[in-house]
Formats: C-alpha cells, sequence, structure tokens
C-alpha cells in the first residue's frame, strides 16, 4: 500500500464511508524508484516494534526501519521506498499465522510503515512481527477488544507519560510490560525537544543535577532533529518492551512541539506561521513514531488526535487534544492568580469543534463508564508560595481555562454524573482528587488519577515538602500527591472503579523498587475518590 496525501485520501468523505474509502484510496501500488532488493548489514528495526488504538476487529502495527538510527535517513543509505512483510498470528511462536501481506516504507515518512489490521476475532491477544531483507523483527503482542455489546467483567489499563530521558532510567516502562494490562493510555511528552544539557550542574528538587544520560543534538526545530531525537529514545530496551507487550492508546501534550505550546503560539513570540512550519515537522515525526492509525497523519501543521474507543458494554475512552485548539495560556505559562481573562468566554481549551464532537458523544455514551483521557490537570488546584502569599494556579492546566473547564464538568453533571473519570497528566507528581464544578459545591461530579511522570523530575522529593503541604491545605478536594516517578494502573468492572498510584523510590540507578503510594476507589452513580 502506498501513502498518499491526507487531503487527498481524506476530501469529501462523509461519515460513515471514511473506512472504506480510505480503504479504496491506499490500493496496492508499486513507485518506479521502489528499492526491490534492498541490503542491510545490520538489523533494520533498531527501533522495536508497537501496536494502538484497538478496536474489536484489529488494531495497528507499527515500525521504522532504522539500521542506525541516531544516523541521517536512520541509516536507510539508499533511501528509497522498501516493501517489508508483515504477519499477525494466533500464538507466541507465529505457528499460525493467520493475517500476512507487505507495506511500503517511504523515505518521505522515515521509512516508518503502519498497518491497520483487520477481520481479527473480538477480545483476544494476537502476536506479530515484520520482516524484510532476511532480518526479522522483534515479536509484538497486541490484543483486540471486545465487540460494543459484549459486557466483559473487566478492563485494566496503565497510565503514564513524561519521559525526559536525562533524567533517569525508564524502569517503570519495564515495570508496565509485565503487568497484566489490557492497554496503556501515553498522555504526553513521549520526547523533550530541548538541547543536549552538555553535562551541566543546575537545580533541580531544591539540590544539585546533572543529566543520566544525555540528548543528542541541538533543541529540535527539523524534521531531521525530531526524528533523530524520537529514535535515541526508543533505542531504550525499557520502552521497546513496554510496546512489545501490549497495545497504546497515546495523545500528544506541549513537548512533542515546543514547552507549553498553545494552539498557533509558542512561547518564545515566534510569528504564527513560522511556528507552523515547526508544529508540522514536529507532528509528521510524531506521526512517524507512534501506532496510530491513517486519521492521524499531518496535514500541514494539522493532526487528528481527538478521538475515541469502545470496550464493549463497560467503557468508553474519549481520548482529548488540548494543545492545536486552545487560546494562549493567560498570564503567561506559569502560575498566576485567576484574574479575569481565566473566566472568558472567548478562551477555549478544546476548541467549539472538539467540545461539540465530545458533548455529542459523551452524551450519547452508554456504557458503564465514560474515560476521559488528556492531558493536563482539570482539578482547580491551588497553593501559596509562602503561607501569607495569594493563591496562585497553573495556567497551563484547565485552571488557566475556567470557562472551558466548567463547561465541560456542568455537562458531565446534567448528563453523565456518576460514571465519567478523568485520566490526565504533564505535573511530574502523582494527584488524586474529585472534581467540583465551583469550589463552594459539596458533591463532586467526577473524579481525576493525574500519572506521575516516567523520569521527569528524576527521583522527586517525596510528600512532605512545602508544595504537597500547600496544596493539601488549600485543596480539600485533593486525596493524594508525592512528588515520585511511576505510574496510575487503573482496574475497571462495571461498578467500580480502582486506581492505584504506583511508585519508584529512584530511577537515576538502576532497578528501583516499585510500590503502591496509594490506592482508591470510585463507585458507578457515587462520584468522589474513596480510600481502597
Amino acid at each position: 500500500m502506498v501513502f498518499l496525501k491526507r487531503r487527498q485520501v481524506l476530501a469529501g468523505l462523509g461519515t460513515g464511508l471514511l473506512f472504506s474509502a480510505r480503504v479504496r484510496a491506499l490500493r496496492a501500488a508499486t513507485p518506479r524508484n521502489l528499492d526491490e532488493k534492498p541490503q542491510f548489514d545490520v538489523s533494520p528495526f533498531q527501533l522495536g516494534v508497537a501496536s494502538g488504538d484497538p478496536a474489536p476487529d484489529g488494531f495497528v502495527i507499527w515500525t521504522r526501519l532504522a539500521p542506525r538510527p541516531l544516523e541521517l535517513e536512520g541509516g536507510m543509505s539508499r533511501n528509497r521506498p522498501v516493501l517489508v512483510d508483515w504477519e499477525v498470528a494466533e500464538d507466541e511462536k507465529l505457528g499460525h499465522v493467520i493475517r500476512k501481506g507487505q507495506a511500503l516504507a517511504h523515505p518521505e515518512l522515515g521509512h516508518c510503515v503502519h498497518v491497520e489490521v483487520a477481520g481479527l476475532r473480538p477480545d483476544r491477544p494476537y502476536w506479530y512481527r515484520f520482516r524484510i531483507a532476511g532480518y526479522d523483527s522483534p515479536t509484538g503482542r497486541s490484543h483486540t477488544f471486545p465487540l460494543p455489546g459484549t459486557a466483559p467483567a473487566r478492563v485494566r489499563f496503565a497510565a503514564a507519560g513524561c519521559q525526559h530521558y536525562e533524567e533517569g532510567y525508564y524502569t517503570a516502562w519495564r515495570n508496565i510490560a509485565s503487568e497484566p494490562i489490557d492497554f496503556v493510555f501515553h498522555y504526553g511528552d513521549y520526547i523533550y525537544e530541548g538541547p543536549d544539557s552538555k553535562g551541566r550542574v543546575h537545580e533541580m528538587n531544591g539540590r544539585p543535577f546533572q543529566a543520566l544520560r544525555r540528548h543528542i543534538g541541538p533543541e529540535c526545530y527539523s524534521l531531521d532533529e525530531y526524528r533523530r531525537r524520537y529514535a535515541q529514545y526508543k533505542t531504550d530496551p525499557d520502552l521497546q518492551a513496554a510496546h512489545a507487550a501490549v497495545p497504546w492508546i497515546v495523545t500528544s501534550d506541549d513537548h512533542e512541539v515546543d514547552n507549553n505550546w498553545a494552539g498557533d503560539t509558542d512561547q518564545d513570540g515566534t510569528p504564527p506561521e513560522i511556528f507552523r512550519l515547526r508544529r508540522e515537522a514536529a507532528m509528521q515525526a510524531y506521526y512517524e513514531h507512534m501506532p496510530l492509525r491513517l486519521a492521524a497523519l499531518p496535514d500541514g501543521s494539522h493532526m487528528q488526535l481527538y478521538r475515541s474507543l469502545r470496550y464493549g458494554t463497560l467503557m468508553n475512552t474519549f481520548v482529548l487534544d488540548t494543545r492545536q485548539y486552545r487560546s494562549d495560556q493567560a498570564y503567561g505559562d506559569g502560575t498566576a492568580p485567576q484574574g479575569p481573562d481565566v473566566w472568558s468566554p472567548n478562551r477555549t481549551m478544546m476548541g467549539a469543534e472538539q467540545e461539540k464532537w465530545l458533548f455529542d458523544r459523551l452524551g450519547r455514551s452508554d456504557t458503564r463508564w465514560n474515560l476521559l483521557a488528556h492531558q493536563v490537570m482539570m482539578m482547580n488546584l491551588a497553593h501559596r508560595r509562602s503561607p501569607q502569599g495569594e493563591l496562585l494556579y497553573s495556567m497551563d492546566q484547565w485552571s488557566g481555562y475556567m470557562y472551558s473547564r466548567k463547561r465541560l464538568l456542568q455537562f458531565i453533571e446534567q448528563h453523565c454524573s456518576g460514571n465519567v473519570v478523568n485520566v490526565t497528566g504533564d505535573a511530574h507528581r502523582h494527584f488524586a482528587g474529585d472534581l467540583l464544578v465551583d469550589p463552594d459545591q459539596k458533591e463532586p461530579v467526577s473524579v481525576e488519577f493525574l500519572a506521575t511522570s516516567v523520569t521527569s523530575g528524576a527521583d522527586g522529593v517525596g510528600d512532605d515538602d512545602s508544595f504537597s503541604r500547600s496544596v493539601r491545605r488549600e485543596n480539600p478536594h485533593l486525596k493524594a500527591t508525592t512528588d515520585q516517578r511511576g505510574y496510575v494502573l487503573c482496574d475497571v468492572g462495571p461498578d467500580v472503579w480502582r486506581a492505584d498510584l504506583k511508585v519508584l523510590d529512584k530511577v537515576m540507578e538502576r532497578d528501583g523498587r516499585l510500590s503502591t503510594y496509594a490506592s482508591f476507589a470510585v463507585e458507578r452513580g457515587q462520584p468522589g475518590l474513596q480510600k481502597a
């Protein structure tokens, strides 16, 4: 199959016909510059394999050919399209292959491969691999979702993100690879775009810090620089293990492009038409390295990331995009008191089109639970820098977009109170708490589990630092927080949603010890966190 321009594939397509029309548009073809006899002196599968966006009849399988990942073009010296064989089997040894084919790896897309496998049986595991020029990829394991009308007893998933390469080992991913889960939700900050720290010592968590592992190259602006950064991260064996273990559902946050970007605005005052060029390169690199469907193929500087996935009658997952459509942050990108701009109806977090899509789908959802999977904290979390200081809020989180926040929480209260759970990230700490429409409201309408970082923030300082004490004192709806690395593990049944806040005692050394910091349960129909 070949990739056409996204606008050629999608232009004029209506609802219900999108998938079949896309398949017809991607009919078999052979480019004139096809490399019919590719040769490698080392395996081209240095970046591993991945699967994602599972459905009842299939999923996406991914790889990228890069025999020398950190070189220009990934070491693909002839830099021409090549055909890659793929196969999907019902057993781990791939003895019973039930789907197979060939996919074109295009140099225009960094020789990545995305295969949308279909025709599989629902709610069961499958194994897959790729092959080219006598080399086999590692074997990956994926899993189809249940049929929409079936009632599974449970679904388990891990939520994680913020994996700054310089600030720790990916021990969390190694542990996630061993968890008995159905999928991973990655909330964003898969890479960090900043330059090599050059071994400089700076302050982190109130103490001297020096990078454990160093970025290669300057801050990312070009497509080649973003590709190299993804390649560097993906060479990590623990990250590869987690990708190969289960399907992933992914969305991007800010560092896949630039810290705290918002819509057409970056943090440096770059003209929007120039910043969009950077966004275009960053989003292409993101697509090239994630197990995403063709619908997410970027069209210029835009990428379709918000979408929904259904797990039988048990759970609908609504993946949100709170970067591409948001207004610029009020009062800068940091923390500030909540002035009038925070409440302005002229400022948005999701944009009108995405909000309409979410309200329509969420209002019609008939599953036991609804998961809102997004990037940044929804709790309206206040803190003070000193006991007598003013109340401060993050302008980059939903607390900087209170009009949008209130609209969403009011919709949940009116249409689906008691079965909506938010899972978010970006704050480099675990947070768990209740969501109130207004501060003086007594009963929550939803809950939030914010997963801490995989490495960002290094080993952290625990839960007795000044910030932890301040947010616990100022926010009665906050039930737990700690500055440690790890992930959130969710176990969802028809009537109870349980979440464990997993933490590692260290990430600056290998083999950190994993433990559970806190566990909470939510009963369907009774929004509000209870200690489990």
